[in-house]
């Protein structure tokens, strides 16, 4: 369980800099330099974040009970 809770808070901590990333950014008043830093630092972050994600939507299953035993299904995408 460590190791979740661990995947959970870097998620936690990518998306929160990712969010500083792009306040910094949106607030301009940066030279073209530390602008370009910041953006590919920024998809950086994107990317960790998506990938963490898709691999937390893999894992996600609900268990539903068919004819008195409990089986598997992958989680439906919400529209």
């Amino acid at each position: 369980m460590a190791e979740s809770q661990q995947t959970v808070q870097s998620f936690e901590l990518s998306l929160e800099e990712l969010e500083k990333t792009v306040r910094e950014l949106e607030g301009g008043d940066l030279p073209l330099d530390r602008s370009l830093e910041l953006f590919a630092r920024g998809m950086a972050l994107s990317d960790a974040c998506r990938k963490q994600l898709e691999e937390a939507e893999t894992r996600v299953e609900t268990l539903i009970r068919k004819d008195g035993a409990y089986q598997t299904e992958p989680m439906r995408q919400a529209k």
